[in-house]
């Protein structure tokens, strides 16, 4: 047969057989281990095969028998959907029935659902109603290195011989298994000098690779939303005004506020003389593995969650990776055949990178986590027996948090129903209060729709349109509400339920980002959900018009004080230059251009989102409040600050 028919009569597969991955020898010592064994760590390089074969070697060894499911929590919302989709391919499973995921807002699962794949916040909300989560034969943890330590040691330490279980108890027993990576030789490239902009660096050598490379997709990290699209636009116009090549560059993004089918592009092979450009945060360092990259673009640069305990603001703030990081992120091009990975530093600067980032919970706002500990019955906070124990003063200004809200009570224990409650509902502490408040003013539906449109994990306004600013500016005054973006969001919200989803053009033509609008709207129905479980009314129209005696200045008061009995830790005065300082007068912040706020004069403000960057930070999702509000609703915060 000759070549040319070979190439008409066969495509590639889409995925590995399980026998090529180096975990399939290791399949035997495995299912052993989890059978004798209560812990079990699993230690492998990238591309190993842990993720997507471990559940599936489970499934076939017989532990999902008598209706038990494996679950398989995931860091991150974007890792479950996509190794879910890929697991449910491999065993031939429609996604839901056999294979299925659970992330905030998103249940695709079943009754007949084996694998579960879910992400951490879903598995304790599930022990919160069933302690000893009876449903699971297995609970697989993975990339647990990124909750607390890259030692395998620490890890095996803590579950066999810490504080997991009862001193009248039986020893629990574990074990460590390594398995080896399946890598080609990776070369390693460092910048000569520092770049003065990394993403337009990003953008250039991407391009210097699809011109001077043999073929092969690429991988570029970048560290949000922003950065991707703004790298995709530069790259598409760039390709368009050059001359034309022999092999057509597609550019993909990859990050979290994506759908799960748009997420799923960045797998599908490449046509035939075309090159894969994939810009990516740090979600396609682990668990997320995309065959065919041959190059890495490093831009050596990662956002990460960081909270003062001191002006009570946690950011999202571009830091240097660590070794390991850049390690992973290198380990992606070799996994099919010899690759280059292009770092955007000096080596340096490699030299001087942490080994390892500062783990989540010694960075991060524990208000949330001490809110599920206490639903689960623990109490002495301070004492609990942490892998990696958080900073005092994190713990201490959670605590603090949580009383004001009135979720803690005197003796640090959850109070009820509005603690329980709080812990229950899927949102943050603060908006949950605010949630639960909101019979007390009169705006349950108003209030549910702003949780919606606060929760959709993007924005629901079309952006990066470079040639429509003005344009994309008048939508959003059409909207407009002078006490601020949340009230703007609740006008925006309510158009498009009248009228947005009858006429196909109402997004378009407001330019609102449909996907999201809708996600909104499934969000509302979820949370409404909740509060008629603890018999709160919901019943409000949404779409019907005010009567008469409405007055709606007073309406808008209501939500606006609402707003403050969760947010008053957030509040902000203005300040004769324009920007904000906070309450202790320690941080200067600045209305996010976005914002309706952007260059209005106000007084005091409580906003919801914090954006850093490396000159400014920025406050959006901005409301006008009263200060005496602050003092009628959170005495016991503002009597503590004072």
């Amino acid at each position: 047969m000759a070549e040319s028919e070979l190439g008409s009569s066969f495509i590639p597969a889409l995925h590995k057989p399980s026998a090529l991955l180096p975990i399939a020898k290791h399949r035997q010592s495995l299912l052993y281990l989890v059978e004798t064994r209560q812990v079990t760590i699993v230690v492998g390089q990238t591309g190993s095969g842990k993720t997507t074969q471990i559940p599936q070697f489970l499934e076939k060894a017989g532990w999902c028998a008598h209706g038990k499911v494996i679950a398989v929590t995931q860091p991150r919302r974007v890792a479950a959907t996509t190794v879910a989709v890929r697991v449910a391919e491999e065993m031939g499973s429609e996604l839901g029935k056999e294979v299925g995921y659970s992330i905030r807002f998103d249940d695709v699962s079943s009754a007949a659902t084996r694998i579960k794949f879910l992400t951490d916040g879903l598995l304790i909300r599930e022990a919160l109603v069933d302690p000893l989560l009876s449903r699971y034969s297995v609970i697989m943890v993975d990339e647990a290195h990124e909750r607390a330590t890259l030692q395998a040691e620490e890890f095996l330490d803590f579950f066999t011989r810490g504080g997991m279980h009862a001193q009248d108890q039986p020893q629990v027993t574990g074990a460590i298994i390594s398995i080896e990576g399946r890598t080609y030789p990776i070369d390693i490239l460092y910048l000569e000098s520092p770049a003065e902009n990394y993403v337009e660096k990003a953008v250039n050598t991407v391009l210097e690779i699809h011109s001077k490379e043999p073929k092969g997709d690429i991988l570029a990290f970048l560290t949000g939303r922003d950065e991707i699209e703004f790298a995709i636009n530069a790259v598409a116009e760039r390709i368009a005004q050059s001359n034309p090549t022999s092999q057509v560059l597609l550019p993909l993004p990859l990050y979290a506020g994506l759908s799960t089918d748009q997420q799923m592009y960045v797998f599908e092979q490449a046509p035939d003389n075309a090159r894969k450009v994939i810009f990516s945060t740090n979600i396609a360092e682990a668990s997320v593995t995309i065959d065919g990259i041959t190059y890495v673009v490093d831009s050596g640069f990662v956002k990460e969650r960081a909270y003062n305990p001191l002006s009570g603001i946690e950011t999202l703030t571009a830091v240097p990776i660590s070794k390991a990081a850049a390690a992973q992120r290198a380990g992606r091009a070799g996994r099919t055949r010899p690759g280059k990975c292009f770092r955007l530093y000096k080596e340096e600067t490699y030299t001087n990178l942490p080994d390892a980032n500062i783990p989540e919970i010694q960075r991060s706002n524990l208000a949330p986590f001490i809110l599920q500990l206490g639903a689960l019955g623990i109490t002495n906070f301070l004492r609990f027996d942490f892998l990696t124990p958080p900073p005092a003063e994190l713990m201490s200004r959670a605590l603090e948090l949580l009383y004001s809200l009135g979720a803690l009570d005197d003796y640090c224990k959850l109070t009820k129903p509005l603690g329980m409650r709080m812990a229950e509902l899927a949102v943050e502490p603060m908006m949950a209060k605010t949630l639960l408040s909101a019979t007390l003013f009169g705006c349950v539906s108003e209030v549910l729709t702003i949780a919606a449109m606060t929760s959709v994990g993007g924005s629901v306004w079309v952006q990066n349109d470079a040639d429509r600013p003005k344009e994309l500016e008048s939508s959003r005054r059409k909207f407009a509400a002078e006490e601020g973006d949340h009230l703007t969001l609740l006008n925006a919200y309510q158009a498009f339920v009248s009228t947005g989803r009858k006429e196909g053009r109402f997004c378009h033509d407001n330019n609102l980002n449909f996907k999201a609008m809708t996600r909104a709207v499934s969000i509302r129905a979820q949370l409404k959900r909740y509060l008629e479980r603890f018999g709160m009314s919901t019943e409000e129209s949404l779409a019907a018009k005010h009567t008469p005696d409405d007055d709606p200045a007073r309406k808008a008061e209501q939500i606006r004080r609402c707003l403050t009995t969760g947010y008053f830790s957030q509040a902000a005065k203005m300040v004769p230059d324009g920007t904000f300082r906070t309450i202790d007068g320690g941080t200067v912040l600045h209305a996010h251009p976005s914002s309706i706020m952007f260059n209005r004069k106000t007084d005091w403000v409580i906003f919801t989102e914090v954006v850093e960057t490396a000159k400014k930070t920025f406050i959006r999702d901005i409301c006008r409040i009263e200060k005496g509000w602050l003092l009628e609703y959170a005495p016991n915060f503002y009597q503590l600050k004072a």
